[in-house]
């Protein structure tokens, strides 16, 4: 999701939250409260600090922790990790694939690299893991964002890396 402004709520709009193989559409409403696919009642998010939303149900409340680029988000909580990705029927549009490495091949956090599952000139579909990296305790694959050939591995297991470092070339 794109940054929350001052007020600290999420941008307006629809979204995709996808974990693993299960997607949920979720609707960010303008006056803050988020309709998710399957809950009976919507949620309120505030932003607690930078990455750190408290969100509730209004009888619970708990933190969600977001990283990475505004078009695939890292969210945390719980022990559990998913990716959360803009919608394509939302009017906003996609950021551009930045050469040698875009497209979600970067790591979204400071993480040290536990797996690399793919080798150069490896063919990879879409939504492939190509790696995994542990960051605030969990573990958080990086996965293929499109079809395409393993031109290069930057990095190699048990390396820490910085946030926005590129991981993985595709071709």
């Amino acid at each position: 999701m794109r940054q929350p402004p001052s007020g600290g709520r999420p941008a307006p709009g629809k979204y995709v939250v996808r974990d693993g193989t299960r997607s949920v559409a979720v609707e960010v409403l303008a006056d803050g409260t988020v309709r998710v696919e399957g809950a009976e009642h919507p949620f309120r998010i505030a932003r607690s600090q930078p990455g750190c939303y408290r969100v509730s149900d209004g009888a619970h409340s708990w933190e969600v922790f977001v990283a990475g680029p505004a078009d695939a988000r890292f969210v945390a909580s719980g022990g559990r990790a998913g990716v959360v990705e803009i919608d394509p029927a939302s009017t906003r549009p996609r950021r551009k694939a930045r050469p040698g490495g875009g497209d979600g091949t970067m790591a979204p956090m400071p993480g040290t690299v536990i797996k690399i599952v793919v080798s150069v000139g490896q063919e990879v579909n879409a939504g492939d893991v190509l790696l995994t990296l542990e960051a605030m305790k969990m573990e958080l694959p990086l996965r293929s964002p499109r079809d395409g050939v393993v031109t290069a591995i930057r990095c190699k297991e048990g390396e820490l890396v910085p946030p926005g470092a590129t991981l993985i070339d595709l071709a």
